[in-house]
């Protein structure tokens, strides 16, 4: 059994460790120290006195025993953690323990299938409104990762807030980058001055926060004012809002902020980042896409889909999955060690930084036969049960798994088939560029050339 101070590791920089690599290029920093290393890696950054060390775990076993078998040992615990909460509140995406368990029994019910699936006609519409759009873009080039995050903005926005969608679009749209920048920025940081003090950044991340927090609670209090006026609204903050726990708690307006706050951010970068790949992906490989396009305009057969249309285009299910393997949107997810552990033989000791990252385990060449290939058919029926539960997770996994996961799988499959329906995809930018931001995002043009057909 190896000791911590044993674990293999990169060199890096004699000063700063692997700090610039992790920076300027974390993925593939990732991606290579699981090469070179193994399974259970050691990273050492920072310069000297401000050093630190974490680990990678890269396994599916390992990543069953961080997320799933031994959850309660690892805690959203780190800097990141710490700035996230700090800047979107104490959701269910950064909240911890009992304000955790309490948070998901109040929220769960409003996540069930049944409830779910009643939000397709309006996806479908969002869909619709996208399609009608393309049609009027002159050469028919569009830019996939700023198609697919307005959209799935305004989705999320629409079953969030109903008829209050606009304006809380046009300041998530404006404001969220550049909280997302700023978070990226102190989470990372060697060292993190106050954010009371007046630098630049810490200006434009209290001017991005201001902005989100204002939109959010002049919604939930105008809400509040209509009291019970809108009885038959179904949209997630007025539901929310009603909620009640088993001895009558609910969740009062900060907390309901925090949850909208969450939902906005998990719930359309998420899914824009699947759909974007998922449409480029398509574009570069014409043979999937003809199966997909196929499947999509025989299925819907130029009529609007519904939530049952799910499970009548598996292609379509297993192309986004394939997508999510290749490209997930949380690339990495960081955890805290309360007590010493062993992982794939390797002692990590108690109080230790850990990283698991599904873009590092979901291209395994252990689990995944030529993993960086296109391939949907991975995800047949078949093929799923014959894999390691945690070979694929893009949604995470144990008891803080995404409660959005069939929402997000719905949005994403009836669009595609929309937008199949309606257009062939070709490809413009073969290359992407990739970002590590709060969720992975393209940081190049994602352009495709979408043509109409009858």
């Amino acid at each position: 059994m190896a000791t911590a101070a044993a674990i293999p590791g990169p060199v890096g920089n004699p000063l700063v460790g692997s700090l610039f690599d992790l920076t300027r290029r974390p993925l593939r920093t990732y991606l290579e120290a699981r090469r070179d290393h193994g399974d259970v890696v050691r990273f050492v950054v920072g310069p000297p006195g401000l050093r630190m060390e974490f680990y990678g775990v890269f396994s599916p076993e390992g990543v069953h025993q961080v997320l799933g078998s031994e959850a309660a040992n690892f805690r959203k615990e780190n800097n990141f953690y710490d700035e996230l909460r700090t800047s979107v509140g104490n959701g269910l995406l950064t909240s911890q323990d009992a304000d955790y368990q309490r948070q998901r029994r109040l929220i769960q019910p409003l996540f069930t299938r049944r409830r779910v699936d009643g939000y397709a006609d309006a996806l479908a519409q969002e869909a619709q409104a996208l399609a009608d759009r393309w049609r009027a873009v002159p050469g028919g080039v569009v830019d996939a990762s700023e198609e697919m995050s307005r959209f799935a903005l305004r989705a999320v926005a629409r079953i969030l807030f109903g008829a209050d969608v606009e304006e809380a679009v046009e300041v998530v749209n404006r404001s969220f980058p550049a909280l997302g920048e700023y978070v990226m920025e102190r989470g990372f940081a060697p060292v993190r001055l106050p954010r009371t003090w007046p630098t630049p950044g810490n200006r434009r991340g209290a001017e991005a926060q201001r902005s989100l927090y204002e939109v959010c609670d002049r919604i939930i209090a105008e809400r509040a004012a209509r009291g019970g006026a809108d009885e038959d609204a179904d949209d997630l903050l007025t539901l929310l809002g009603r909620a009640r726990g088993e001895h009558g708690e609910q969740l009062d307006a900060a907390e309901l902020r925090d949850q909208v706050l969450v939902f906005l951010l998990a719930g359309h970068e998420t899914t824009a980042t699947s759909l974007a790949f998922a449409l480029h992906l398509l574009a570069k490989h014409p043979e999937q896409r003809k199966l997909a396009r196929e499947e999509a305009r025989t299925v819907l057969a130029g009529r609007a889909p519904t939530a049952a249309d799910l499970e009548r285009l598996p292609y379509l299910t297993r192309v986004l999955k394939e997508a999510m393997r290749l490209f997930p949107a949380a690339a990495l997810i960081g955890r805290r060690a309360v007590e010493e552990t062993v992982i794939d033989g390797h002692v990590i000791p108690a109080g230790a930084q850990l990283v698991v990252a599904p873009l590092v385990t979901q291209r395994h060449p252990g689990h995944w036969a030529e993993p960086e290939r296109f391939a949907p058919d991975r995800f047949l029926p078949e093929e799923e049960k014959a894999r390691h539960r945690y070979a694929w997770f893009p949604f995470g996994g144990g008891p803080r798994a995404c409660i959005g996961q069939h929402f997000s799988m719905l949005e994403s499959v009836l669009a595609l088939g929309v937008l199949l329906r309606d257009f062939d995809v070709e490809v413009v930018d073969r290359r992407v560029a990739l970002a590590q931001g709060i969720t992975l995002r393209a940081a190049s043009a994602m352009r495709v050339r979408v043509t109409a057909v009858d």
